[in-house]
Order: C-alpha cells, then structure tokens, then sequence
C-alpha cells in the first residue's frame, strides 16, 4: 500500500550551533518506498557536505545558524506518497548575552540585567580545532572553524599572517562568522589564519597553517569504488556514482554500452575500448572540499532494456579515464500474459463446433419445410415417416412427379 508514517514525530527540533542533529523518517509501505529530503523547498543532495542522507532520516553535521529552517522528507512508492515535516531551531549559546557595559576593573563575574554573570568567549568545539596544520591542493576548498561562546556574545575577526583579512576576502562569512570558508585555493592563499575571538571580559584566539599544494596538472582519476554494480526491481529507482579528482574541473560523462544488434535503435554511438556506447544525459557536477567532483546517473522505473554495462568517463585537456559497472534489472513480477499462438487462434471454441451442424441442420429442415407448404401440398416431417422402406416409385413421385399426389 502508500507509504505511512509509522512511529511518532516531533516536528519541532532544536540543536545547538556546531552540534549534529539527525531528523528521522519513519516511513513504511509496500513496496518499501523511496525517500527524498528537502530543505525550504529545495532538494538536498550530495553536494551539501555537512548533509548526509540515512536510510533511517538525514544527518546535519556541525550545526550552522544558516541550518534553521523547514525539513521535509517525502516518502514515494507506486501507490503514493507522504511527507514527514520538521522545523529545525538553531540555538547559539552566546547569542542570549546584552551588549551592557562592563565596570572598570571587571574580572568576569558581574551579571548583566538579566541576572546571568559575564563570561569571557570559550571555543564550544575544541576537538574539531586540534588539526592546525592543514594541506589541500590548488583547486579545492576548505573550512576554519573558530565557534566560540561568551557574554556579551562574542565578536571575531580573522586575519592571515597577523593581518585583518579584508570585507572582500571574508566574502559570505559575514553571515557565517564561526567559518572561514577559503574556496578555489591557489598558492598565494597559503599561510597562517588566525581566528580572534573577543567581547567585553576577555579574548581568545587559535591559528591555523594552511599550506596550498601546486600539483602537476594530469588526467583526471576516478577515486574510491563507484561506480558499483548494482540490481534494482523492475519499475524501480536505482543510482550509480561517480567521484573524479581532477586539478582543474572536469566533464564528467556516462556512457552505456550498446549490445550487438541494436545499433539502428540509436542516432549516434562511441567508440571506447573497442566498444560502442551510447551518450546518457548527464546531470550537475558538484564539487567536494577534498578537490573531488562527484557526479550521479538516476535511472528510474527501471525496464530490462536498461540492464547492461555503464561507463563513468572523466576528461580534462589532459585525457581522460574511465571505470564500468553492470546493471541488473529483475524480471517484472507480473509479466504481461502471454499471446496466443497461432496454432490454437485457428481452433474453435466448443460452443461453435456443436452449435455448426445442429445450425445447419435446423436451416435444412425449415428449407424442405418451406418447399412443402408453397406446394399446398401434406407433408409429413421426418420423425413421422413410415418404418420400410419406401419403393423407388414412391420417391420418384416426390421428386419427378411434383403435380402427382404423394402416397403416405
């Protein structure tokens, strides 16, 4: 039947900044249905780091103000669908504290006018700062975190190498403050990155060295596993995935390889690997922290048609590689039934082949009934014919003699 929700639900959630949240989804139906989550109205994918998408619900990492919104997860098979719907909150544990002014000489524990004491900034995530040195190749991204909490809340500024980075080098993390997030790394954004944290009791700051690797430009390599084989039911949903590291963005592309035969079905083919295959539609290409690219191939009510082998194909100026997986698609478990032959088209029914002669034979008699009576002349039906056997006159009379009475 349609997917149901099977247990309970707390639509409102709340998590605490630089935390990790995960919202459930506890959907059941047969078949087992397929989920997907979106965020105010947008669909969440793989390209959302922090985001990761559960067989039981979605996983938020490191928890950022930005994350507060409306969740929902909606659950789809052939009979329908539901929604399971979240309102996320986050809480920033400095944002409570006023802006009052501090007495001379404060040492920390003088309360402000809602009665809670001041406190100087604290990193909340010391663990997640314990990696200072850190090395990413031209190309990539990455993310200094500096969450901090305090009261008065906390300010923070960033600077490299002892100087304050600029409105235009901080970029979106005006909104994101915690963050520093240093995108499309070149080597001149190597150095020390030093987050200050401060409010009116006191200061703290960490320092980060990043170092930005100039690689030697190559072809792109297919990293991990994917793509895998994979099996899926028939009509069903199925995905194959594919991460390329490349120093400069790639193309990526998927092929499936056209069986001998059926060439005439397509317009056009490619040679690869001394085999022909054909061009699929290739969706958005996303780019990873780590300098990877990750691209997925959606195949959706799955026929047998689409069983065979798929190609991941990366390319940049400097080649190409590639790497295969099969798809097996099940039988269809209610297979359409089947024509028949024509052997047996040809075959009468039953019914038709008693109903023809006993026809036939009821037409027969009307017709000599007919003849006797335009005659005017008596005529007994055959049931009343006499027991011998009438003498050649006799039937002569019937036949030769129309106008000559018949003898009974």
């Amino acid at each position: 039947g349609p997917p149901r929700i099977a247990d309970k639900v707390i639509h409102r959630q709340s998590v605490r900044l630089g935390r990790t949240i995960k919202l459930l989804c506890p959907v059941e139906g047969d078949p087992p249905p397929l989920t997907m989550w979106m965020k105010d109205g947008r669909t969440i994918h793989s390209g959302w780091t922090r985001f990761r998408i559960l067989q039981q619900g979605l996983k938020i990492k490191e928890v950022e103000s930005e994350d507060a919104g409306t969740y929902i997860c909606k659950a789809t098979n052939g009979f329908g669908s539901t929604n399971v719907n979240y309102t996320l909150i986050v809480i920033d544990d400095a944002s409570s504290g006023k802006d009052s002014q501090v007495p001379e000489g404060s040492n920390g524990e003088y309360e402000d006018h809602s009665g809670k004491q001041w406190a100087r900034p604290r990193f909340t995530q010391p663990a997640k700062m314990r990696r200072r040195v850190i090395a990413r190749p031209v190309g990539s991204s990455i993310r200094l975190k500096c969450v901090a909490s305090g009261n008065p809340r906390p300010d923070i500024t960033w600077l490299k190498d002892n100087k304050p980075l600029t409105a235009q080098e901080i970029g979106e993390n005006k909104k994101k403050k915690w963050t520093l997030n240093l995108k499309n790394l070149k080597p001149e954004d190597s150095g020390k990155y030093t987050c200050r944290v401060f409010n009116k009791v006191g200061e703290i700051n960490a320092t980060y060295k990043v170092e930005v690797i100039q690689r030697t430009r190559s072809k792109p390599i297919l990293t991990g596993t994917h793509p895998v084989n994979t099996t899926v039911d028939y009509g069903g949903t199925t995905s194959f995935q594919c991460k390329v590291r490349s120093d400069v963005k790639p193309v990526i592309q998927w092929l499936k390889r056209v069986e001998y035969g059926t060439e005439s079905k397509y317009n056009s083919t490619i040679d690869v690997g001394g085999q022909k295959f054909v061009v699929l539609p290739t969706g958005e290409v996303w780019s990873r922290p780590d300098g990877s690219y990750l691209n997925k191939l959606m195949i959706t009510r799955a026929k047998e048609e689409d069983a065979g082998m798929y190609i991941c194909l990366g390319a940049n100026t400097m080649g190409y590689s590639f790497r295969s997986a099969f798809l097996t698609v099940l039988p269809d478990p209610k297979p359409p039934s089947a024509p028949v032959p024509p052997s047996s088209a040809s075959s009468l029914p039953w019914p038709v082949i008693i109903g023809i002669p006993a026809g036939a034979v009821f037409i027969f008699g009307t017709i000599l009934l007919w003849l006797c009576q335009s005659k005017k002349k008596p005529c007994s039906p055959p049931a009343a014919a006499p027991a011998h056997r009438p003498q050649p006159r006799d039937r002569a009379c019937v036949s030769q003699l129309p106008d000559k009475d018949c003898i009974s």
